[in-house]
């Protein structure tokens, strides 16, 4: 077993900007007058061939990437590519793809004007994105941080009695430094950055969080977490009656109120103030309009006992995690969002998304599949290093869908929009 020289285990664990991000994030703060490129889609003949081969020239002349496989000119045969990604392999779910922008953003990592593939069937999705995306960029750009990372393994352990219960958690605490050190030779990307301990009555959860690097790191944390559990019920004295590798508290696939007070995936934060005349312009409504509709909202989720404020952040991270190859069942959990917009001392609108669980990978899973590695390659999110960008990305879009729609709601054009776009 490799020598670990620094203990990560005991580092404190809570929302940061440090002053790297800060110098960055000042470069461009929130002024319009920013220098990103901000070229137009061509939106001409939506449904033609012609509308299509346009757009993908724009994309190859602007991005300078290949779409060989979105547009359909290479197809898919090589199989052995597959394993680790699904079993009795019979064909592929063909899903439109589509592209808006661009989204402007200021990020700690992603800073730029990018435009984001989504791939859905729900027609006016991508066209009240795009609408979002114009508001915010005549106002300026998103700031976009992300605050904290960590991904959970919560294995549960069941005794005799508190006596034994109580032995066993002092030995584990002990032996935390054992921890990190059997994570880094189990893998090569994954740190033990913390552990909490939960007891109720004889029954012991213990939860593992790691930094995963670029992968989305499910498979990675429950592997390490599971190295961890045999070496404990090795050595420690007391031994349990009964233990699982997972006790459902980890929030693996589903939005719970514990990961959404701390972290699961990245933890990330967006905001942009709207000026007035482009809420007036573009959105076709009013800052205090769409204020006092985000509040009846707020107040219906709390009527209904959701778990969080968003009106639809599951409609953009769906469409951007089948596009890009991640693990699409995670926007169960990913789509957790706190929303607010309020009008400033300006009369301007005052936007921000927080976004808790944002659980994505650049590298594994299905990131390597090619119309995905194209996908995530268009946002310049293939490969290691960007899975932050990557998560920055999917907020501050996040953000500007939380905008449009509520601009429509607000301006009483949902329905209209839905009946001209959304229908055969």
């Amino acid at each position: 077993m490799k020598e670990i020289t620094e203990n990560t285990i005991d580092v404190v664990k809570h929302d940061h900007i440090d002053q790297e991000s800060i110098d960055r994030l000042e470069l461009y703060g929130l002024d319009s007058e920013y220098n990103f490129s901000v070229n137009k889609i061509p939106t001409e003949n939506p449904y033609t061939i012609d509308g299509q081969q346009a757009r993908l020239a724009f994309i190859n002349q602007n991005l300078n990437v290949s779409t060989d496989y979105l547009s359909g000119k290479k197809v898919f045969a090589e199989h052995e590519l597959l394993k680790g990604n699904i079993e009795n392999y019979i064909g592929m779910a063909q899903i439109p793809v589509g592209v808006a922008g661009p989204l402007v953003i200021n990020g700690t990592v992603a800073q730029g004007s990018f435009y984001v593939p989504m791939a859905t069937t729900e027609g006016t999705l991508l066209a009240s994105y795009s609408r979002g995306m114009k508001a915010c960029r005549e106002s300026g750009v998103i700031m976009v941080v992300c605050l904290q990372a960590g991904v959970q393994r919560c294995p549960v352990f069941q005794f005799n009695n508190l006596i034994d219960l109580g032995k066993f958690v002092n030995w584990v605490l002990d032996h935390k430094q054992a921890f990190v050190e059997i994570t880094h030779a189990t893998s090569r990307y994954a740190n033990l950055s913390d552990l909490g301990i939960d007891i109720n009555g004889n029954e012991l959860v213990i939860r593992f969080e790691y930094m995963t690097g670029d992968a989305s790191g499910q498979n990675m944390v429950t592997i390490c977490t599971n190295q961890i559990c045999n070496y404990i019920i090795e050595n420690c004295p007391v031994k349990p009656t009964h233990w699982v590798v997972e006790s459902n508290t980890s929030g693996d696939k589903k939005g719970t109120s514990l990961a959404l007070t701390r972290v699961r995936g990245k933890k990330v934060t967006a905001e942009i103030v709207l000026k007035r005349e482009v809420v007036k312009s573009v959105l076709q409504t009013t800052p205090e309009l769409m204020a006092k509709t985000t509040a009846s909202f707020i107040n219906g989720c709390v009527k209904s006992g959701a778990l969080s404020t968003g009106v639809h952040p599951a409609n953009a991270l769906a469409a951007l995690f089948i596009a890009c190859g991640q693990d699409v069942a995670c926007v169960s959990e990913a789509c957790s969002a706190i929303i607010r917009m309020e009008v400033n001392g300006n009369g301007d609108l005052y936007c921000s998304i927080t976004m808790p669980n944002i659980i994505v990978g650049t590298v594994g899973g299905g990131t390597s599949l090619p119309t995905q590695k194209e996908s995530l390659s268009m946002i310049g999110c293939y490969g290691a290093g960007k899975a932050t960008k990557f998560a920055e990305i999917c907020v501050a879009l996040c953000l500007t869908g939380e905008i449009s729609i509520l601009a429509a709601l607000s301006a009483g054009q949902f329905a209209s929009a839905h009946k001209n776009l959304g229908r055969k």
